[in-house]
């Protein structure tokens, strides 16, 4: 991909990112997004939390 290429295709990113970003803030559905985020990053984070414990459980088993 040539340089010009690059940036054509970085600016349209950005400009679609922009568009997103401004129709989020202007939506009447904004507080239901958010909830609905904050629940998801709330699982990932119970997730995240279980597959560590159940690593260092692991580690703690094969050491002992």
């Amino acid at each position: 991909m040539s340089r010009n290429s690059k940036a054509v295709v970085s600016f349209i990113v950005g400009a679609a990112v922009g568009v997103a970003v401004g129709y989020f803030l202007n939506s009447d559905k904004k507080e239901e997004w958010v909830g609905k985020l904050k629940y998801q990053a709330d699982k990932l984070k119970d997730k995240f939390r279980n597959k560590k414990q159940q690593l260092e459980d692991a580690l703690e088993n094969e050491l002992t």
